[in-house]
């Protein structure tokens, strides 16, 4: 399971950031934009539901964003 560093906390929530400004972005996309491989961006996605962030990625993987409801 992956563990997200506090040192990388603020990659993490722009990584976020870009997901929620840019609905359906495509992990190869979401890379780009943040200089790092795919892979990266791959390997980050669980650790942004470990933060509380919820994701979906759709059949043809692009990537969405909610937050989480507090009730």
């Amino acid at each position: 399971m992956p563990v997200w560093r506090k040192r990388n906390q603020a990659e993490y929530e722009r990584m976020a950031a870009l997901i929620q400004e840019n609905p359906g972005i495509r992990p190869a996309a979401l890379a780009q934009r943040l200089g790092v491989a795919r892979s990266t961006v791959q390997r980050r996605l669980p650790s942004l539901e470990e933060m509380g962030y919820l994701l979906y990625e759709d059949q043809s993987g692009r990537l969405f964003f909610w937050r989480k409801v507090k009730r």
